[in-house]
């Protein structure tokens, strides 16, 4: 008997120093089995303070300064079959008379005055025009002008101390940027992407006569269309428009009008109900290497002229097919979207210096833009 008293004395010393050594030395081994005893969990918690300033990194900033300004856009449209009045049409299907299709896009405040940059898709043959704001206000809106051969239109709104986006600059921008898409995809709601500028200056795409987008990689879906990209400090920098997929949804290829040429837009329909564009009626075509082997020219520092319309202001002016277009008013035009483009932005009714390359010399013309013509529908026109 006394030898088990003296087995138990021993193993309670044990026990009792290997308790004192473990609260020593690890006293959360101690902590953690009675949190398990009294189903309490041990959890380690931030501290409640928000922070002042954003996270490294972070994107917030951009977003909350570029969010107010930008809008969701809800139209609606009637639309009648074509065969509504064909009686054996009614015989069949009956009188479905006039439906109402609507639609989704974005739009961004750029005045307080209420002016609204859009894409000319996203009203175009619009009856009602609903306007939502992120502060949950929401207003019909007025077509002031539409320009298709920018897929730009100009909307506005008749609500006091409205957010207003700030311009950036877009001629000032590079590939690789970070950018913000704001938008609003597929009706779920405001939406914010990110991403970086891929490239810029893309043209050929079929999308409209006036082509020189930025491409960006940040995530634009249907619904996206005429909402805002904004820089790192929540400038606007385009007017979200298009997006290549097979599928309907992002693919990580985006297009965005530049808020240069969305200025000019702007400013034109305000003051004039009308964008007035140059125009000088010649048909141009990309200088190859083959043919800028042949007129000695450098590929890519001109643009060859296929065509000259008779008695326009190019042919008045002397220009002839096949002259080498280098600059006009001292703008390169080393491609046709630039040569479009500075040509557009020529006043009808001054005069402007063309230099020209023509049989091995530079030769210097004064053409006198007109107003563009209004491009008849499915047809193309001459510069």
């Amino acid at each position: 008997m006394k030898r088990y008293w003296l087995l138990f004395a021993q193993t309670v010393t044990v026990l009792l120093a290997l308790y004192f050594v473990i609260a020593t030395l690890q006293p959360a081994w101690l902590q953690r089995g009675q949190a398990f005893g009294d189903t309490d969990l041990v959890l380690l918690q931030a501290p409640s303070t928000p922070h002042t300033e954003p996270v490294a990194g972070s994107l917030s900033h951009a977003a909350q300064a570029a969010m107010p300004a930008v809008v969701s856009i809800t139209t609606s449209q009637a639309v009648r079959h074509p065969r509504v009045n064909d009686p054996w049409f009614q015989f069949f299907f009956g009188d479905i008379g006039t439906q109402q299709k609507t639609g989704l896009g974005s739009g961004v405040i750029v005045s307080s005055d209420g002016y609204i940059l859009t894409n000319n898709h996203v009203v175009e043959g619009a009856d009602e025009i609903e306007i939502s704001l992120t502060d949950g206000r929401r207003t019909s809106a007025t077509i002031i002008g539409t320009d298709p051969e920018s897929d730009l239109a100009v909307l506005k709104i008749a609500l006091e101390q409205l957010p207003v986006v700030t311009l950036g600059n877009s001629d000032h921008i590079a590939v690789g940027d970070q950018v913000l898409a704001i938008g609003n995809p597929f009706g779920v709601g405001q939406t914010v992407t990110s991403g970086i500028i891929s490239a810029l200056g893309r043209s050929h795409l079929g999308i409209n006569t006036f082509e020189n987008f930025i491409q960006t990689d940040a995530a634009i879906n249907p619904g996206n269309s005429g909402g805002a990209l904004v820089d790192i400090n929540g400038h606007l920098l385009g007017i979200n428009t298009a997006i290549y997929s097979r599928s309907g949804g992002s693919m990580g290829i985006g297009f965005a009008i530049p808020v240069s040429t969305a200025k000019v837009v702007l400013d034109g329909i305000v003051r004039e109900g009308q964008v007035t564009r140059g125009w000088i009626g010649v048909e141009p075509g990309e200088l190859s290497p083959e043919l800028a082997q042949t007129f000695g020219v450098a590929p890519g520092s001109g643009v060859i002229i296929v065509g000259v319309l008779q008695a326009g202001p190019a042919a008045q002016a002397g220009m002839q097919p096949g002259d080498v277009v280098r600059s006009v008013h001292g703008q390169p035009t080393r491609t046709v979207a630039e040569l479009l483009s500075t040509v557009a932005a020529l006043r009808p009714g001054q005069s402007y210096r063309v230099e020209v390359l023509r049989n091995g010399q530079t030769q210097t013309l004064e053409v006198t833009p007109v107003r563009r013509p209004a491009p008849a529908k499915n047809n193309s026109l001459p510069r």
